[in-house]
């Protein structure tokens, strides 16, 4: 079976933070090619996007390219330039409509906690302390409503984050090599079984 892998997000699909080796998409690229499977991938991902990002500069794009298997990470930017959740929602929404006619499994990850990454220390508490949950509400609404697939991003970085300054890098803020591998075995389980179920 052959896959078109398209990935649409922020640095943490380009890999900023990474030594070696790229963000998520290219680890959970690895991983898929290691279970035996065909995968073609294409990473649109950009340093610094929002979600607004995605439609004016990767969608169009990524329909193009006629995908089998589409993953998105978007929100960390929006939640610290004081995007509205309404807006949020909305610019998810016209992303799914887009994509959804194109036929790929749709995979989308939710916001960490990151009140828990080293750097939150140094923001005001204002920018993420109450408005990562309705980010999250938001985006599980929209997945709802149109068949996304959501791997909960959240609840797992409750768990596996404190106590682990190593999962991030130097900055307090990206992942560390660390970080995206943890974040790549998080999705396998979900995009694996979509993609190659048994």
């Amino acid at each position: 079976m052959s896959i078109h892998y398209v990935a649409l997000g922020d640095s943490s699909a380009v890999g900023v933070g990474a030594g070696r080796g790229g963000g998520y998409p290219e680890r959970l690229a690895s991983r898929l090619r290691q279970a035996g499977l065909s995968v073609g991938f294409t990473n649109l991902g950009m340093s610094g996007a929002v979600v607004r990002d995605v439609i004016t500069s990767q969608l169009k794009r990524a329909v193009a390219s006629q995908p089998t298997l589409v993953t998105l990470g978007i929100g960390i930017n929006d939640l610290w330039r004081g995007t509205a959740v309404e807006d949020f929602q909305g610019d998810l929404d016209r992303i799914a409509q887009r994509l959804k006619p194109v036929g790929a499994t749709l995979v989308v990850v939710n916001i960490p906690d990151m009140a828990l990454a080293p750097v939150a220390r140094l923001v005001p508490s204002h920018l993420y302390e109450g408005r990562i949950e309705p980010f999250n509400e938001a985006l599980h609404t929209v997945a709802r409503t149109h068949g996304m697939h959501v791997v909960d991003l959240y609840t797992a970085s409750k768990t596996f984050l404190p106590g682990r300054p190593d999962f991030f890098c130097h900055d307090g803020f990206h992942p560390s090599d660390t970080g995206y591998e943890q974040w790549a075995d998080l999705m396998l389980p979900t995009v694996r079984s979509l993609v190659a179920p048994r």
